[in-house]
């Protein structure tokens, strides 16, 4: 899978991410949230960014 960055909150590796992927997807890198409550299935998982990552991403016409 070829993966490509296209905004971050920061230029450091461990930072809320959003990448592009050759298949058509997204990769979503933040923080893994425990207190949510709800049922995911063993094959999924849930991460938490930041709205500000989303409207970055939006505003430079990425996503």
């Amino acid at each position: 899978m070829k993966v490509t960055k296209l905004v971050s909150t920061c230029d450091i590796k461990d930072c809320p991410t959003i990448c592009a992927t050759d298949r058509g997807t997204f990769l979503v890198q933040g923080e893994t949230p425990t207190d949510h409550g709800l049922q995911i299935p063993a094959h999924e998982t849930l991460v938490e960014i930041p709205m500000e990552l989303i409207q970055k991403a939006i505003r430079d016409n990425l996503i």
